[in-house]
């Protein structure tokens, strides 16, 4: 697996590079935003990880900048904020994940595998699904409820939404959707998903009848009758 890491911090770097050695990886290294940039268009990654904070081109302006090239290759975030409207503007810009810092280079492992292998498992999926307002294609990830394009979802929302097509009516609790869609067990990230189930019931039409909440237990997709 190739590696790009776009951070500004040498020692942070200097331990994700020799981490990655011990683990089989091949990790490549820029210090600032424009030259992650370039590496990028130049290269051929398996992921990303990017530092939020970054000179010549912030962390969120260049996962803007390479989702804007239409590359779903898996991005996680270094952000040492915390809050859920940074989250937000994090996952609407197109990231898969985020890791706080400080952080174990254990637990960033966690995560690369998570993504990618979420990733493999979409790859591999069957294209289509098809209820009684959606239609999905899983290959190019376009998404049309009742004849209306939705072209704005994130790859993250994107997966939620098609977990749920594929189990409505079920109730999962947030720890299952952490495990099913992000494919990591829980460690206290439960606002990951109550974020992406509240950017979805605004992108979606009649979004907040769909996505129901279930107090105490976590979320249920049923679609509308008709």
């Amino acid at each position: 697996m190739k590696i790009l890491v776009v951070e500004d911090n040498p020692s942070v770097s200097s331990m994700l590079e020799l981490f990655f050695s011990k683990e089989g990886l091949e990790g490549d290294f820029a210090g600032d935003g424009l030259e992650g940039y370039r590496k990028f268009q130049e290269g051929d990654y398996d992921l990303l990880i990017l530092d939020w904070m970054l000179p010549g081109m912030d962390g969120i302006a260049l996962c803007r900048k390479i989702r804007e090239t239409k590359s779903e290759v898996p991005i996680i975030m270094l952000t040492a904020k915390d809050s859920e409207s940074d989250q937000v503007i994090g996952f609407e810009m197109g990231a898969d994940d985020y890791v706080t810092k400080p952080f174990s280079p254990l637990t960033l492992m966690a995560r690369i595998k998570a993504v990618t292998r979420r990733a493999r498992k979409g790859e591999a999926a069957e294209d289509g699904i098809r209820t009684s307002h959606f239609h999905v294609r899983k290959e190019t990830r376009e998404v049309v409820k009742d004849g209306q394009a939705i072209d704005n979802l994130t790859p993250k929302e994107f997966d939620l939404l098609v977990f749920f097509l594929q189990h409505p009516k079920q109730v999962f609790s947030r720890e299952q959707l952490l495990e099913q869609v992000w494919g990591y067990q829980f460690y206290g990230d439960e606002r990951t998903v109550d974020v992406h189930i509240k950017r979805l019931r605004k992108k979606i039409p009649e979004g907040d009848q769909l996505f129901h909440t279930v107090w105490g237990v976590g979320y249920k997709f049923e679609e509308l009758a008709g």
